[in-house]
C-alpha cells in the first residue's frame, strides 16, 4: 500500500503509557510519519513497555510541553478527534493529503485551545466513547482505506471486485 501525502497521531494530555504505545505502534503499522504528544504526563515516559515494534526507532516522536510548543510542517492540517456538535462523521470526512490527527485524553475532552487550533474536527460514529488508542486506529485506518488506492468494494458480499478493477491473476 502506497498513500499520497504524510500524517501525524497524536494525543493532548495522554496519561497511561500503555495508550500512547499503542499510538506508537499502530502509527507505526498504518503508516505515520510522525507520533506526538501535547502535555502528556510524565508517566507516558514507560512507553517501552507496550511499543513492541520499538517505533521510537523507526519514526519521529515529539513530545510537546503545550500547545505553543506544537511544531507541525507547514500545510499540515490539524485534525481533532473529538464529540461536538461541529464535528464531522468520519465516515462523511474526507482526510487531507497532509494531516495530524490530535486526540484528547483518556478521561476527558480535546482542550478548547486545541480545538481552536484545528481545521476539522471528526467524531468517531459510536454510541459511546472508546478507547483513546482505540480510537486513533480507526482514524488511522479510515484515512488508509480512503487515501490508499484499494479497489471499490464490491457490491456483492465477498464478491469479486468489479469488472473496471479486475486485473489478471499474477503469475507464480
Amino acid at each position: 500500500m502506497q498513500m499520497r501525502g504524510y500524517f501525524g497521531i497524536g494525543a493532548e494530555r495522554i496519561s497511561k503509557p500503555m495508550n500512547l504505545g499503542a499510538i506508537l505502534r499502530t502509527g507505526h503499522a498504518f503508516g505515520a510519519s510522525f507520533v506526538y504528544s501535547v502535555a502528556a504526563h510524565h508517566r507516558t515516559g514507560e512507553i517501552h513497555y507496550s511499543d513492541t515494534a520499538k517505533t521510537a526507532g523507526e519514526i519521529p516522536y515529539y513530545d510537546w510541553a503545550d500547545l505553543a510548543a506544537m511544531c507541525l510542517p507547514k500545510g499540515c492540517a490539524l485534525v481533532g478527534v473529538e464529540l461536538v456538535e461541529r464535528a464531522i462523521e468520519l465516515p462523511s470526512f474526507r482526510h487531507p493529503l497532509n494531516a495530524a490527527y490530535i486526540l484528547g485524553p483518556e478521561k476527558g475532552d480535546l482542550s478548547d485551545e486545541a480545538q481552536a487550533l484545528c481545521e476539522h474536527i471528526v467524531q468517531i460514529p459510536t454510541k459511546f466513547c472508546v478507547n483513546l488508542s482505540v480510537a486513533a486506529a480507526i482514524v488511522m485506518y479510515d484515512r488508509m482505506l480512503t487515501l490508499g488506492g484499494f479497489p471499490t468494494r464490491p457490491v456483492a458480499a465477498g464478491g469479486p471486485p468489479p469488472v473496471d478493477d479486475w486485473r489478471p491473476p499474477r503469475k507464480a
